[in-house]
């Protein structure tokens, strides 16, 4: 097994990394690697109904899809990552507890009584601090998890608190869970560098023919263009979602503003706005010119560009009406 400390923290860079050590490296992998701020959504999940938009965009958080299903997550230095690969046939190798099992001994190590409950997850007394997707190839297994030490709880929460109403489809969505820090529940304070070095340390002394392995040029090359080709695309990010109805409405000084949205891949098939705003002219023209738009900010903006906002929505920003639309 080829043992991995990769030292990137670019979300689009790294989730690209977990497919390329998936698909193109022959030997099975142990990689651990952190990401910088970002949202990771599961492949079948609508990425919009899982994020705090505006709050997202407030605090530069990326949103990066990954291969594997299940729920959202949210990344960043504070959280560390495990990714094994593993060839097998296929019948035998999707199980969440074995690939979750040498991080619990290293919490153990450490004496926290982590374990396996439910589907996916490790917990510690209850509270879950690490969330797992597995991701079938061929004949080879991803099996990716996050391990939350020292990460910003209250960006945990803001960034994937959702109104349950504003989006109604049948995509996958999060259960939300009560989520603790490993450093919280460290008898003897360490570093996340230091919990890190524990984890490879223990996966090299018990795994049969481990060898540290680092990128080569030619690798790096191979995960840029993989990031390039599906990573950093929005299509990709938020456009592999399915059928929705979107509703919001916001209080502004201009009066109440409320849009729905029926939205088909993305795509708004009709865009209805209502409210006790004052407007000059008539708002179907706006709405009219929502139809067939992506349902992503700079699409609705360059459509807006069309308009003299004051003349349809009286005493209201631009600003103010985006917010209303995710």
């Amino acid at each position: 097994m080829l043992c991995i400390y990769h030292q990137s923290t670019d979300p689009y860079f790294n989730i690209a990394t977990d497919e390329y050590i998936l698909k193109h490296i022959e030997e099975d992998c142990f990689m651990l690697w952190r990401n910088d701020n970002a949202i990771i959504v599961g492949k079948h999940q609508n990425a919009l109904a899982e994020i705090n938009y505006e709050y997202v965009k407030q605090n530069n958080i990326h949103v990066v899809r990954r291969l594997s299903g299940g729920g959202a997550v949210y990344h960043d230095l504070g959280n560390l990552n495990f990714s094994f690969t593993k060839q097998g046939k296929t019948s035998e190798m999707v199980d969440f507890k074995l690939y979750t099992q040498p991080i619990i001994e290293v919490l153990h190590s450490l004496g926290i009584e982590a374990k396996f409950e439910g589907r996916n997850d490790i917990t510690i007394d209850g509270m879950k601090i690490s969330g797992n997707a597995e991701h079938l190839f061929k004949h080879k297994l991803l099996h990716h998890g996050t391990l939350l030490f020292s990460s910003q709880m209250k960006n945990v929460s803001e960034a994937l608190k959702i109104h349950p109403l504003k989006y109604q489809d049948k995509a996958v969505k999060s259960v939300p869970k009560r989520v603790t820090n490993i450093s919280q529940h460290l008898k003897i304070p360490i570093t996340l560098e230091e919990f890190t070095q524990k984890i490879m340390n223990h996966i090299v002394s018990t795994t049969p023919n481990a060898t540290l392995y680092e990128f080569t040029k030619d690798d790096f090359k191979k995960i840029e263009a993989i990031k390039q080709e599906r990573y950093v695309k929005e299509d990709w990010n938020f456009g592999l979602i399915a059928n929705y109805n979107f509703n919001k409405s916001i209080k502004t000084n201009g009066g109440i503003v409320e849009i729905h949205l029926i939205v088909e891949k993305g795509i708004i098939k009709e865009a209805k706005i209502y409210g006790d705003f004052f407007n000059l002219k008539d708002i179907a023209e706006i709405e009219n010119a929502l139809q067939n738009s992506r349902h992503d900010e700079n699409s609705i903006r360059k459509i807006f560009e069309n308009f003299v906002i004051d003349e349809y929505f009286m005493n209201i920003t631009l600003d103010e009406i985006i917010s209303a639309m995710f």
